[in-house]
């Protein structure tokens, strides 16, 4: 897995690529927890993401908890198959992907 960072002011971009597992969850989750402190708009960028495990889906969640209370959270470009799981476990309706 790849992860990307750019932050301009209190946005904060985060650009994932490969796999996003249970192997891997941990970066990102790692990653959020050192980055979004006064963030209030997170931004994540999926167009290079291949899987997305349960796991993965767990970070999404969390992450969608903090910014719940600090600012806005969205998805940008999703592949098919990535959205398929989204759809499937309902974090469709949970999550902003745009």
């Amino acid at each position: 897995m790849t992860i990307e960072k750019k932050t301009e002011g209190t946005e904060l971009e985060i650009i994932v690529g490969g796999r996003l597992d249970t192997t891997t969850a941990p970066q990102l989750e790692a990653e959020l927890k050192r980055s979004i402190d006064g963030i209030t708009a997170l931004n994540f960028d999926f167009s290079a993401l291949e899987y997305l495990s349960s796991a993965g889906l767990r970070v999404l969640l969390a992450a969608q908890k903090v910014m719940n209370r600090q600012g806005t959270m969205s998805i940008r470009h999703v592949n098919e198959t990535i959205m398929e799981v989204f759809e499937i476990t309902g974090f469709s309706e949970i999550l902003t992907i745009e």
